[in-house]
């Protein structure tokens, strides 16, 4: 028979090891300010917006066409010579910086505190530039790096790992990003990580729900967008739902298909262009993206989440074809290789997948379909079920429409998998296998004196090339 826990005892040493205290504060110091830094993120990306903003709102509008490709391409420069590894989501190279087998050196391309400062810097350039991003991706690996950055005040018998520090900044990121602790918390568990160390769970989650909470201090104990108003849900709702569940897995699958070809650099010629000339195609992407923007009144521009907090209070403007010109300036956006995010833009796909099967089939349910596209289709990109609808239920405070969310979630998830596989994990093995082919090549042998002039070499790289496979990993 096993023997009964003695409190005193347990008491007596717990506070008897002082060390240990001293480690779980360092870790909920570095949680607060993980928080802190979302925070802080938040506020520059929604201030950078707001200049855009400015500017797209002067003389017609027009000027937009010459200040998005210049603030992209300066910072997709910015990225390529200072910050490599802030390129992108963030999501994959926390998943990345998980892998075991990787050193200091090797895990410090992907995550760490350079890297967080340059992910706020770089991604806010991103929102100036009006581009169709989101600030929760980068929020992970923000987070990720700071709560990375404890592991060094550490003491060696704290049985905090970096595996373990690294899961909870990811999800603190998500939790302080979309004010949802719980999703947070879900997110660490299906998406970065299927365990947490037994010895520390209890510590990491108290880190991750007091990361969201300085979210909650300062933006206030509020749903991301209001709470809806959900009619009830009888029979005549199950075609429409099933309806924008399934144009959601379909349209999200093909989504994560089309975002994993163009940022393993598949050999395509475009991708060849991009690899050789980056900033002028950067700057051409975003060009395109301008245009978009013009011809849909402004809808596309930015995150998308003023568009679907009209949609919600049934006051959407946005044309009938919003969905694909989101897609597509979300695709070019992230395409173009700037730090920033998928999951704004892939709520507001799925908000107006959602009001356009209720403009044909379910006006009067409106809010509810909605809501269920935004987690069918964020699901089908991210195919983590579970996360998205914790999301959104959290977001629109929608727990009593819970079951209809998962439901929704569940099914786009299920047909998305069967068009594309993950799309943060097809990423996250492409960088892997980057930087393990750089870190094996050996180095090239010196060559030979000679009296000739030195040309330039066939295969050596172009003005504006990619750089090592290492570096361009992080894209």
């Amino acid at each position: 028979m096993h023997q009964q826990p003695d409190f005193l005892h347990n008491l007596n040493q717990e506070f008897k090891n002082g060390r240990r205290w001293v480690d779980r504060s360092i870790v909920l110091a570095c949680a607060v300010a993980a928080g802190l830094c979302v925070v802080l993120f938040t506020l520059m990306a929604e201030k950078a917006f707001w200049v855009f903003e400015q500017v797209y709102h002067w003389q017609g509008g027009w000027a937009v066409l010459v200040w998005m490709p210049a603030v992209t391409a300066a910072a997709v420069w910015a990225t390529r010579r200072w910050a490599p590894g802030a390129a992108g989501s963030g999501i994959p190279q926390v998943m990345v910086a998980l892998e075991p087998t990787l050193d200091g050196p090797q895990r410090a391309r992907f995550v760490s505190g350079w890297l967080s400062l340059a992910k706020m810097v770089l991604a806010s350039a991103g929102f100036a530039a009006g581009l169709s991003i989101g600030r929760e991706g980068p929020s992970v690996q923000v987070a990720a790096g700071v709560m990375h950055h404890a592991r060094r005040w550490l003491g060696p018998q704290a049985g905090i790992t970096a595996h373990g520090l690294l899961v909870a900044g990811g999800a603190a990121g998500i939790a302080a990003a979309f004010n949802a602790p719980l999703a947070g918390v879900v997110f660490a568990f299906e998406e970065l990580s299927r365990k947490l160390e037994s010895r520390s769970s209890g510590l990491l989650i108290a880190a991750i729900v007091l990361a969201g909470l300085m979210g909650v201090s300062v933006f206030g104990n509020l749903s991301y967008f209001g709470r809806i108003q959900v009619p009830r849900l009888g029979a005549e709702a199950l075609l429409p739902g099933l309806c924008v569940a399934l144009v959601c897995g379909v349209l999200g699958g093909l989504f994560a298909k089309l975002m994993a070809a163009s940022l393993t650099a598949a050999p395509e010629r475009l991708n060849h262009l991009r690899a050789r000339f980056p900033v002028r195609f950067a700057a051409a992407g975003a060009l395109l993206v301008a245009v978009i923007g013009l011809v849909t009144g402004g809808a596309t521009f930015g995150a998308g989440s003023e568009a679907v907090k009209h949609m919600l209070a049934g006051e959407a403007d946005v044309p009938a074809f919003y969905v694909t010109l989101k897609f597509i300036a979300t695709w070019l956006s992230a395409w173009v290789g700037i730090p920033g995010g998928i999951f704004a833009p892939s709520l507001s796909i799925g908000a107006g997948v959602g009001h356009n099967v209720a403009a044909l089939m379910g006006h009067d349910i409106a809010p509810a379909l909605i809501a269920m596209g935004m987690a069918a289709f964020l699901a089908a990109v991210t195919q983590a079920p579970i996360t998205a609808f914790i999301i959104v239920m959290e977001m629109v405070d929608g727990h009593a429409m819970v079951l209809s969310l998962m439901a929704a979630a569940m099914l786009a998830s299920l047909v998305s998998r069967m068009l594309a596989r993950p799309l943060y994990e097809t990423l996250a093995l492409y960088m892997l296998s980057n930087l393990q082919a750089s870190s094996s090549s050996p180095p090239e042998p010196p060559s030979p004196p000679s009296a000739e002039p030195a040309t330039e070499s066939a295969s050596a790289p172009a003005p504006g090339a990619e750089p090592a496979a290492g570096t361009t990993a992080t894209r």
